[in-house]
């Protein structure tokens, strides 16, 4: 059974940092892609990173250049660095495993796993 435990979110002030990290089990996670997704009260779902088996990423353009995904494949774990955070940043963030394609995608349609979530705030 394929588990997802998101971890590291909390509060921050605007211009801060935060690591969220997500624990995959129940599959062999180097032949996934894995994404990252959020979703604010009121607000539909939106892709923020995505990183394929490859190691190609993707990017939504409201977090580029200052969100990174990664991932370490002996671990398990997928991580998502945010820095210079904003209060639009705050939302809700899921880790997300297996899109359909294979490859790296902002899609929430298109991904098989979900994890339960963490909050991340962004105060002003």
């Amino acid at each position: 059974q394929v588990q997802l435990v998101e971890s590291g979110g909390g509060s921050v002030q605007a211009g801060g940092s935060l690591r969220l990290s997500c624990a995959a089990s129940g599959y062999t996670y180097s032949s996934y892609c894995m994404g990252w997704f959020r979703q604010a009260p009121g607000k539909e779902r939106e892709g923020v990173a995505s990183i394929d088996s490859d190691g190609s990423t993707s990017y939504a353009d409201s977090v580029k250049g200052r969100f990174t995904i990664s991932q370490d494949n002996a671990k398990n774990t997928l991580y998502l660095q945010m820095n210079s955070l904003k209060p639009e940043d705050t939302a809700m963030y899921y880790c997300a495993a297996d899109c359909v394609y294979g490859s790296a995608s902002l899609f929430f349609y298109e991904y098989s796993y979900w994890g339960q979530g963490t909050q991340v705030t962004v105060s002003s």
